[in-house]
């Protein structure tokens, strides 16, 4: 007998199934998202929670006429394979193939690109709101973990929609907590009252009932609001919900696929905001997911007997680089500490916070507070050390203006991720950080050529008190160069001259030196001198030396991993301009101005002309006298 997974081509081959045969298509899934993440790696722990909550809502609703918004998008697996992607899912992640997270333009299905937390919501309200405007009829149903409401966008949206009364649905994914047997119980019994047409009519009919009593009836109602406040408030977890205008229903156990079925059914026509809590294992059904549901949050390819990663990196990342120097600086320096904003692992924070426990801080998925937070501390004496992947810090950027640099206080930003980042695609890659940091007054911004100097740049940082400094550096594993146990600081705005030439200077900042050496060696066996700089900080610019190798070959090409548009090439341009140079050919050579796809980050970096061998193209056309490219 063949799969039911291998019959599901749409929403409509769910309903069309016995309610019994969904628990058996909920492990079937399981298994399809466990044997194609293991060979390719994804978000394997967030999916495996949320099957029997997938199955459900589209047994239920009616995608793609019913607009179903998975929050961050990193759990939509289950939605990707039920929705006519089955045959494609093999190709997830993957260059040319079908995107890790939500993606309008792949599928109908697939009511809003997300890749960042906390957006559901506000998404949501808005297509209710237009779907009112518009006159349509249609449900729409924002699907949110409980980590993303610790971000104040989440809240703002469910402030917003308390207060417009639309018909929207919010369900909370809730995978921290487990419900014990007596607590489940009566929460699932709750529920069953609450949500049962005959309870929901009642409630209706003595409200009704009440204001209409002769002279007391608003009081008696006002009396009987708050009574029936104060008992929900005790047997339920949702008054605050109720406070902000939502009905609060649940707990409700999220891998009870047929409760899940009866409760959607049930609300699916209630009038107002309503709010459904759910209840989850994040890495259901696969053992070392549950055990370790942080470290199978996103994975690379790994066994699936064992969860062991099939390929481990040769040299150290550049987050673990960063992570072991702070730990080493901080026991010497009890003003150092560190912030993240939900992120330990991924920003190399965890031995730090097992180190000083006392001066790590965890806020949450609330980057805007992270620096608000941060600058406070750094304006009452101590060293704050920002940790934010480069593409969530772009959430922060009031913040970074207006908290830190306006006030040119002493905020230390470590900006991982930067650039290209591969398979996560364009919600992920870390592509305009030097742009727009470099555009903020007081502040100083590097990036390193290796993962040795990281060390030495996160030095640079602790030891520079006279305002904000910023270290964006890429993901994964360095160049494998021998790291420095007590690195050195850098001296602010000094590049270094790699490698002297006559013919061609070949300028570069962070990630992209490497490919720069590389490049230079390649045409020297073609018999054209290029020099080699590592620009190492993007403001301030080490006037001195780019203006020498301006001079000395009269060509110059700037290579970034950054989009062009305000980036350390036009920064050069800027310098080269100020000082009144007109007879230097230049070449900016920077990513496109477009959203780049998802792939292997050395493909990607291939599509945009930012490979070692379009390095020697551009710089052998420029020293030729050419402009093209």
């Amino acid at each position: 007998m063949g799969r039911i997974l291998d019959t599901i081509d749409s929403p409509e081959d769910v309903k069309a199934l016995e309610l019994e045969q969904l628990p058996e298509l909920a492990e079937e899934l399981r298994e399809e998202i466990v044997r194609v993440v293991s060979k390719y790696g994804g978000h394997l722990a967030p999916s495996l929670g949320v099957v029997e909550l997938t199955l459900a809502l589209h047994r239920v609703f009616d995608s793609p006429a019913d607009r179903i918004v998975w929050d961050v998008g990193h759990q939509s697996y289950a939605h990707k394979l039920v929705t006519g992607r089955r045959d494609s899912f093999e190709t997830i992640r993957q260059y040319g193939g079908i995107a890790g997270f939500p993606r309008r333009e792949e599928s109908p299905h697939d009511a809003f690109n997300t890749g960042h937390a906390s957006t559901s919501i506000s998404a949501a309200l808005g297509m209710a709101s237009a779907r009112d405007l518009l006159e349509k009829d249609f449900r729409v149903i924002a699907v949110i973990g409980d980590g993303s409401l610790t971000a104040g966008l989440a809240f703002e949206g469910l402030n917003q929609a308390g207060h417009l009364k639309k018909n929207l649905m919010v369900v909370v994914n809730d995978n921290r907590m487990s419900i014990s047997k007596n607590v489940g119980a009566l929460s699932q019994y709750l529920t069953r009252m609450l949500t049962a047409p005959t309870y929901q009519r009642l409630e209706s009919e003595v409200w009704d009932i009440m204001g209409k009593i002769p002279a007391v009836g608003e009081r008696a109602r006002e009396l009987t609001s708050r009574a029936l406040e104060g008992i929900r408030g005790i047997f339920v977890p949702g008054i605050l919900f109720e406070e902000l205008g939502f009905k609060y229903f649940g707990p409700l156990d999220g891998h009870d696929v047929e409760l899940l079925v009866h409760a959607f059914e049930r609300l699916k026509h209630t009038e107002g905001p309503l709010l459904v809590h759910v209840i989850t294992t994040k890495g259901k059904g696969f053992a070392p997911a549950e055990e370790d549901a942080s470290r199978f949050h996103g994975i690379g390819a790994f066994d699936k007997t064992t969860g062991t990663l099939k390929k481990k990196p040769t040299a150290v990342s550049y987050t673990e680089a960063f992570g072991r120097t702070l730990v080493t600086l901080a026991e010497d320096d009890e003003e150092i500490v560190a912030v993240t904003a939900a992120m330990p692992a991924g920003t190399g924070l965890v031995h730090f916070a097992k180190h000083y426990p006392d001066r790590f801080f965890d806020v949450g998925i609330a980057e805007q507070h992270a620096v608000t937070f941060a600058a406070g501390l750094a304006a009452s004496g101590v060293k704050p050390v920002v940790a934010i992947y480069s593409s969530f810090i772009q959430r922060a950027y009031d913040q970074i203006i207006h908290d830190v640099c306006l006030q040119n206080l002493p905020v230390r930003f470590m900006i991982d991720r930067g650039g290209v980042v591969g398979d996560d695609g364009p919600t992920h890659h870390g592509v305009f950080d030097l742009s727009f940091l470099r555009a903020v007054p007081n502040l100083i911004l590097m990036s390193p050529k290796d993962e040795n100097e990281l060390g030495s740049m996160v030095r640079t940082a602790i030891e520079h008190d006279e305002g904000p400094i910023a270290v964006r550096y890429p993901r994964g594993a360095g160049l494998g160069v021998r790291m420095d146990f007590d690195p050195p600081p850098i001296p602010i705005g000094k590049g270094e001259r790699l490698r002297a030439g006559t013919d061609v200077s070949l300028i570069a900042i962070g990630s992209m030196v490497h490919p720069a050496e590389l490049a230079a060696e390649e045409l020297e066996r073609e018999g054209v001198s290029a020099s080699v700089v590592n620009a190492r900080f993007v403001k301030p610019l080490d006037r001195e030396l780019i203006l020498e190798e301006a001079a000395t070959t009269k060509k110059v090409v700037t290579v970034e991993e950054n989009v062009a548009a305000g980036g350390f090439g036009a920064a050069v341009l800027e310098l080269l301009q100020a000082e009144g140079i007109h007879d230097v050919a230049t070449r900016i050579m920077a990513l496109p101005d477009e959203f780049v796809t998802h792939g292997s980050r050395g493909r990607l970096l291939e599509d945009c002309c930012l490979a070692q061998s379009d390095i020697v193209a551009a710089a052998r056309a420029l020293h030729e006298g050419k402009r093209g490219r």
